[in-house]
């Protein structure tokens, strides 16, 4: 089974470019969010088969540059390992959902988790360092992460709640989510694509989309500088809100 072919119009192809340059601006101002806006714009208007085809290339590409900076790329990967290791697992176990379950029940899904992550965006509630336990929660939480990309494509819950209780510094923090995004974007890809579920003509427009994506992540990263941060993540969550109120609204409407 192959994912359905992908419409080259001219309005399609500019909608995705335009969700691409902002999921890739708000990335370069915040640190994340690339895959969790393109998942949510995409979704509640071309499907979610679709939406999580497209944004690889783009998630990949950027999350190279995130990773590679920071200056802790070796002694994060050594204490995040197992938490890495087990979200590859469970992304390749679940990847294999999209071509059995119905589209409707995943794209409700993904709208739960993005109304979720929005709400403890908003809240930002003051995490608990996972201490001693984070033996053997890194593993959990990485493998329950892994479990939720494969089925939606959207690898923010529960990781980023995860990594941001390590009390990490803030440029640590920033490489560490573009480790675990890049290990959970490249396990999609290997799920996905080794079950025959990305077609050409969408792997091709995932990576022109690659190009807003890179404007975006420049022109975010200019403007980090000079906006509240404060401010861009209480809108930024609130407009996910209510797009993952719209996803669920739309899947149980169906």
């Amino acid at each position: 089974m192959t994912l359905t072919s992908f419409s080259y119009d001219p309005l399609t192809l500019a909608w995705v470019g335009l969700v691409l340059l902002l999921a890739g601006t708000v990335k370069g101002v915040v640190g994340l969010g690339l895959p969790t806006i393109t998942l949510a714009l995409l979704t509640a208007t071309l499907g979610l088969k679709e939406a999580m085809a497209i944004l690889l290339v783009p998630s990949v590409v950027t999350n190279i540059f995130q990773m590679a900076r920071g200056g802790a790329f070796v002694a994060l990967c050594r204490r995040l390992w197992l938490f890495l290791a087990l979200l590859a697992v469970g992304c390749g176990v679940a990847s294999g959902a999209v071509a059995v379950v119905d589209a409707l029940w995943l794209s409700g899904l993904l709208g739960l988790s993005i109304v979720l992550y929005a709400i403890l965006g908003l809240a930002t509630p003051p995490w608990p360092k996972p201490g001693r336990r984070e033996t053997w929660l890194g593993p959990v939480v990485g493998g329950a992460t892994g479990l939720l990309t494969g089925l939606t494509g959207s690898f923010v819950m529960p990781s980023v709640p995860y990594l941001q209780a390590l009390g990490l510094p803030r440029d640590h923090l920033v490489q560490a989510m573009g480790i675990t995004f890049m290990v959970a974007t490249l396990a999609l890809a290997a799920g996905l694509g080794g079950r025959g579920l990305i077609s050409g003509d969408l792997a091709t427009v995932s990576g022109l989309a690659t190009v807003p994506a890179l404007i975006g992540l420049w022109g975010g990263g200019r403007l980090r500088g000079r906006l509240s941060d404060r401010l861009f993540r209480k809108a930024l969550f609130g407009a996910l809100l209510l797009v993952g109120v719209w996803i669920v609204a739309k899947a149980g409407l169906a």
